[in-house]
């Protein structure tokens, strides 16, 4: 399986590193980091100040040619009524999307003392995982160590691991 990493807007290199590494180490898939897109301006919604997931979905899915497609954005997405998102994928679908910008607030939820440059990487790792689980079938697991688990704030994030737990891979693999 080749994996297309579409970074939208200016996504930093080792964003793009992290990605690419875990989705190798977690998949074993052949990982290409495809060119820079512009934001969709026409994702913006004036009223909420942020951008709508689902648009940043298509623009990787266009721009890709992997068997499956990941936008990473350093943009505030959200998905209908929810706050916030920090990734969207349609469950079996070819795309989906992960936003690192507020997977960089500088809280873990007390769980370490490691730098906040670590702690940011591991949610970047644990958040491509998660996503493009979705886009080969997985759904949010009841592990809550599983990278397959639902996580709305970065407390949940911190505590599950960038793995997947038995029961997901064996749906996987």
């Amino acid at each position: 399986m080749r994996v297309d990493i579409v970074p939208v807007g200016d996504v930093p290199a080792n964003v793009k590193r992290e990605a690419s590494a875990s989705l190798r180490s977690i998949y074993d898939c052949d990982v290409v980091v495809a060119t820079e897109q512009p934001v969709p301006e026409s994702a913006y919604d004036d009223a909420r100040g942020q951008y709508r997931a689902a648009e940043f979905i298509d623009v990787a899915t266009r721009a890709g040619n992997g068997d499956k497609t990941i936008a990473i954005t350093p943009e505030d997405l959200y998905y209908r009524r929810r706050n916030y998102v920090f990734g969207l994928a349609y469950l079996d679908g070819r795309g989906c999307v992960v936003s690192t910008y507020r997977l960089q607030t500088s809280s873990d939820g007390g769980f370490s003392e490691r730098p906040a440059s670590d702690v940011f990487a591991d949610r970047v790792r644990k958040e491509v995982v998660h996503e493009l689980g979705h886009t080969l079938g997985l759904e949010h697991c009841d592990n809550n160590r599983c990278a397959m688990n639902f996580s709305p704030t970065v407390r949940e994030v911190d505590r599950k691991e960038q793995h997947l737990c038995g029961s997901c891979q064996r749906t996987v693999f």
